[in-house]
């Protein structure tokens, strides 16, 4: 294999394997430096096995709330048969034929800097070799999770988003610890194969960074399923009785909680800390600040590039993807860059529960922050005529934030079943700065749940 490259990826999840893509689709020569499976957290740990365990929980209760249908229940075994699919068997086979088939060498090893555009791997029998990237670096590591200084949490084996999302067995009694993405997806569903779920936040809602109506109509929907949550609530200490017994949780001001096993999800880090930033006068362990072409800030030359959650802009698969082809078209010479609306302002986020939350741009509170001229409507999705035709039952608010001044959209949050596949009109609407007076002139179709949109312009007033 060669040694000498144009261009070197340290990190060959999602947003590696599009950067070293879209350089070499510009002619560079491209390798992809990746320790465990390349496709990386969202192939394996994280997107795809997550949705796998969620889906069949969702299938089952849109079925259930359609009229005609009787009795729809979720397999478990084949809910794990097919999460393991969807993970490919843990078996990166694919993701490197399809890197090799488009031009790219895969190199195993764990990857650092050593200097400018230079990068020792280290592979797993400990054998050392240098790399040269006679072009740029891409830095595309991702985060892990994030791990609280609670007493004793260490010692009782807690899971991560890696162990939930791989679990074989089901625990009767499940603890999250967390009300984020991580912690609401998961505890649906495992609620809906089979286990008792208690999830303790302690900010005062679930989903606490979205709108206020966000978590309350999320914990109705949890309540309804048979999920404890408990907010406003610090975990402070932390036991397991024996081995493999239960695991029991102490609340700050009284009150225990307990359970099987407990997740943690209460947020991710930055895996920059083993990666060589030292010797390039960077921080290790920390985000790695970049510009709006995803050049690392504070390196001297026009060589070191970020992408993806290691650069801390928004830590999302999508996000990383579109950061990685502005910087693999930037470093092929391309003058290009992000915008602020493309991974700062108009960042599209989907939950995937059940109702699904939607949600781009700016929440409310955001936009008065900002000393927008706002104005706020909403619309109950469960009074369209889409959602009489879906079934019984189908509720959930949606809402625009409105700049008044400009008559354009700046925020939207959807909460329903499937609402997930109606955030991209919004996204196109905040990126696009496309007014009010034009989209009443976007007609949606009916009966469909983008007749939303129509409800929510007349609740304005058009």
């Amino acid at each position: 294999m060669n040694r000498d490259y144009d261009v070197l990826v340290i990190g060959g999840g999602p947003a590696g394997e599009n950067a070293g893509d879209r350089a070499g689709r510009n002619g560079l020569r491209v390798a992809i430096i990746e320790k465990q499976l390349l496709g990386g957290e969202c192939s394996y740990w994280a997107c795809m096995p997550s949705k796998a365990l969620l889906r069949p929980g969702e299938a089952a209760a849109t079925a259930n709330r359609t009229p005609g249908v009787i009795g729809a229940e979720v397999d478990v075994d084949a809910t794990l048969a097919r999460r393991n699919a969807l993970a490919s068997n843990w078996d990166d086979a694919g993701q490197v034929k399809w890197a090799e088939g488009a031009g790219m060498d895969v190199i195993r090893g764990h990857g650092r800097l050593a200097g400018p555009r230079q990068v020792i791997v280290t592979a797993e029998d400990g054998t050392e070799t240098t790399y040269e990237a006679a072009t740029a670096v891409v830095i595309a590591t991702g985060t892990g999770a994030a791990m609280p200084p609670v007493a004793g949490l260490a010692e009782v084996g807690p899971w991560d988003n890696r162990d939930i999302t791989t679990a074989k067995d089901i625990p009767a009694r499940l603890l999250i610890l967390g009300g984020g993405v991580v912690g609401v997806e998961m505890a649906q569903a495992f609620a809906t194969l089979g286990s008792q779920v208690t999830v303790v936040e302690a900010m005062d809602r679930l989903l606490p960074r979205e709108e206020p109506f966000v978590g309350e109509e999320l914990e109705a929907a949890f309540d309804r399923l048979g999920i404890e949550v408990i907010t406003g609530a610090r975990m402070i200490g932390v036991r397991r009785d024996g081995t493999d017994g239960p695991v029991t949780g102490e609340l700050e001001g009284g009150g225990t909680v307990v359970g099987d096993e407990i997740l943690v999800a209460v947020g991710r880090r930055p895996l920059t800390d083993d990666i060589g930033l030292e010797t390039v006068g960077l921080a290790p362990g920390e985000y790695i600040e970049v510009d709006d072409s995803m050049r690392a800030l504070g390196v001297d030359g026009d060589w070191l590039y970020v992408v993806g959650d290691a650069n801390g802009r928004a830590l999302l698969t999508h996000t990383g993807k579109y950061q990685a082809r502005i910087a693999g078209d930037r470093i092929a010479g391309a003058e290009t860059h992000t915008t602020a609306y493309g991974d700062r302002v108009a960042v599209p986020r989907v939950v995937f529960t059940s109702p699904n939350i939607a949600a781009v741009g700016l929440t409310e509170r955001q936009a008065k922050n900002k000393g927008i001229t706002l104005r706020t409507v909403r619309y109950d999705i469960g009074h369209t005529a889409a959602a009489a035709t879906l079934g019984k039952g189908y509720r959930g608010t949606c809402q625009l934030v409105i700049d008044e001044d400009r008559r354009v959209i700046v925020g939207a949050t959807f909460v329903g079943p499937h609402t997930g596949e109606l955030i991209h009109a919004a996204t196109i609407a905040i990126v696009g700065e496309v007014t009010l007076d034009q989209l009443w002139h976007a007609i949606p179709s009916f009966p469909t749940l983008s007749e939303v949109w129509l409800r929510l312009l007349e609740e304005y007033g058009l």
